[in-house]
């Protein structure tokens, strides 16, 4: 969230917020729909990108925060419009992916992917590397508690 890549989400979400927004209600298939369309993720997974990994990082912490929060980033004008935010087990898997493949630092095209790299020589790289862990736990828990 922190990243230009993290807030280009932010960014997106408001203005989906603005223009999708029925009742209230955010679905997450239907933003993963919609970021898939406006280009923050690859045609698939074997297209690694910096953009799409922080992208599918910031879509997640924003779920995440709304799931323990029941309020999205700020909760000020546009978010402060949400008053749920559901998902279904696709959209979750479909996450949970792009999250397990960062973790398990699946190589792009040219060996390395771009955000591990760049990370792993950061300070924060211990930091990031448990945040990341943190939300695959999570998304792994959404999606079992949907298979009960």
């Amino acid at each position: 969230m922190e990243s230009d890549e993290g807030l280009d989400v932010v960014d997106f979400l408001q203005d989906y917020i603005q223009n999708h927004l029925h009742s209230n209600h955010l679905k997450l298939p239907e933003i993963v729909t919609a970021m898939k369309d406006r280009g923050f993720f690859g045609e698939n997974f074997d297209d690694i990108d910096f953009f799409f990994d922080n992208s599918a990082m910031a879509l997640a912490e924003l779920y995440v925060m709304y799931l323990d929060n029941g309020k999205l980033y700020d909760a000020e004008d546009e978010f402060g419009k949400v008053n749920s935010f559901t998902a279904d087990e696709e959209s979750l898997k479909f996450i949970l992916r792009c999250l397990t493949d960062i973790r398990d630092e699946v190589p792009d095209a040219d060996g390395m992917r771009e955000i591990v790299e760049l990370r792993r020589d950061s300070e924060s790289w211990t930091e990031w590397k448990s945040n990341l862990e943190f939300l695959i736990h999570r998304f792994e828990q959404e999606i079992a508690n949907l298979s009960q």
